[in-house]
């Protein structure tokens, strides 16, 4: 059930998301206060920038040196000071908990869909609506379904339903996506 993915609606960028965990979950992280496709493009910049996305060595690079890889324009990020200290802090804490090995968050210990929740919420820059979202992301686009997972994610995995990234496949979808959310902030303020 894994497809290609189409979040940062670029075919290198989604490619890259496509094939690596490591950017699937730098892309999540960097998913905030800027539009999803950049933040979906941020990993190939960086892989680009850096000759590969590495997490070992985006965990030892110099924070300043990893602050003007996230700088030089197009900047990475809106925010590169703060992003590219969270992306550090996430390459530390995979390598120190997973041995840098992002698959290691749903295959160690066969963990069911809330013990997977409960080590995204443990990752620096995952609270629990993005750690519910991206938990969603791996059932509905990558195939990665331990039990429980559906409920885990809460109604991000929801089958059908267009509230986030996890549901973007297309065009179309990003639009319907953009629409919900929308709403859901109009209704908000009401």
């Amino acid at each position: 059930m894994t497809r290609t993915l189409c979040l940062a609606q670029d075919p290198a960028a989604d490619a890259l998301l496509t094939e690596s965990h490591l950017a699937l979950l730098f892309g999540m992280l960097l998913d905030q206060q800027i539009p999803m496709e950049k933040a979906f493009k941020g990993p190939r910049v960086l892989a680009d920038r850096l000759g590969e996305l590495d997490v070992r060595r985006i965990a030892e690079l110099d924070p300043e040196e990893f602050t003007s890889v996230m700088a030089t324009p197009p900047a990475v990020h809106r925010f590169p000071g703060s992003m590219g200290k969270r992306l550090q802090e996430l390459a530390r804490y995979l390598v120190e908990h997973y041995d840098g090995q992002v698959e290691r968050l749903w295959t160690e210990g066969e963990p069911d869909g809330k013990e997977v929740l409960k080590r995204l919420k443990a990752l620096p820059g995952f609270g629990d609506q993005k750690a519910r979202i991206f938990l969603a992301l791996l059932g509905k686009q990558r195939g990665i379904t331990p039990k429980g997972w559906r409920a885990a994610a809460g109604a991000y995995g929801e089958d059908g339903a267009r509230r986030s990234v996890a549901d973007v496949v297309d065009t179309a979808t990003l639009t319907e996506v953009r629409e919900f959310k929308k709403a859901a902030k109009a209704a908000a303020k009401a």
